[in-house]
């Protein structure tokens, strides 16, 4: 169809909804002009669209609410062999290459309870950018980001508790170093938590760190002289763990047996 010159071109046509709307769409009868469509009174606005509801997507969640994390209690001792179902905070210590973070998974795994596993060097990785490796020598920037991560940790630890969740943690901690040592770890997460010493003979200790790679193998010489500072612990009072013999497994279990004997008689640290 065309239209001369100058003439008024149609309007465009719409749904029938917006300021679109033609004459003959209100007509009643398509292609008839319509009476005129009277002007809007001043200020009215027109009916906003009614949509039915859409109801909520199964991947939305709601707020939930969880108990805040506090100081760590003594755990009430266990109904039944080993921990059981006691609801526990435990700290493993240990030189590199004791074993900790191996014995603390599978333990952790191997509860019958929600159990979670927290590891210092792991937290301490997360910083990426400026990370201030211990390896490199131990200065301000260092000290500085492991109390961040023992802080950190710690907070995890109360949470994990406060939820219901046991939690172990693992960390190379020194009997004559005040800065990497007990007292932080008691601060930040409660008189409740269990030390105990992961610490097997000195060749094992080298054997199992020439398998590591990257930044958590250290030389002989500095495992060597961790090792002989860890020796401090005996005649502590914490309970130790000589697992030279003892693979994964075995070592895990006799870790439940000694936790329990922590329960019913707290050691004094």
């Amino acid at each position: 169809m065309q239209h001369a010159v100058g003439a008024p071109l149609p309007p465009p046509q719409g749904s029938g909804n917006g300021p679109w709307t033609t004459q003959a769409q209100h007509s009643g009868h398509p292609g008839l002009p319509g009476p005129p469509l009277p002007p809007p009174a001043p200020g009215h606005q027109p009916p906003a669209p009614q949509h039915a509801p859409v109801p909520p997507s199964r991947e939305t969640t709601g707020h939930i609410q969880l108990p805040p994390g506090g100081p760590v209690p003594l755990p009430a001792p266990p109904a039944e062999p080993g921990t059981g179902a006691a609801t526990l905070a435990v700290l493993l210590i240990g030189p590199a290459g004791a074993g900790k973070t191996t014995v603390a998974k599978l333990w952790a795994g191997r509860r019958r309870v929600p159990t979670a596993h927290v590891s210092l060097d792991d937290v301490r990785e997360w910083v990426c950018s400026g990370f201030a490796d211990p390896q490199a020598g131990w200065n301000d920037h260092s000290e500085a980001q492991y109390r961040l991560a023992r802080r950190t940790c710690g907070f995890a630890a109360r949470n994990f508790l406060a939820n219901g969740i046991s939690c172990i943690l693992d960390d190379a901690v020194f009997p004559d170093r005040p800065v990497v040592g007990l007292g932080g770890w008691k601060r930040h997460v409660g008189p409740g938590l269990l030390p105990v010493v992961l610490l097997p003979g000195l060749e094992v200790v080298l054997e199992r760190n020439a398998a590591r790679s990257g930044n958590r193998r250290l030389s002989d010489e500095e495992v060597a002289r961790i090792h002989g500072r860890m020796a401090g612990w005996y005649g502590s009072g914490l309970p130790i763990i000589d697992n030279s013999t003892y693979d994964v497994e075995t070592t895990a279990r006799v870790l439940d047996d000694v936790l329990a004997r922590s329960i019913a008689s707290p050691p004094a640290w």
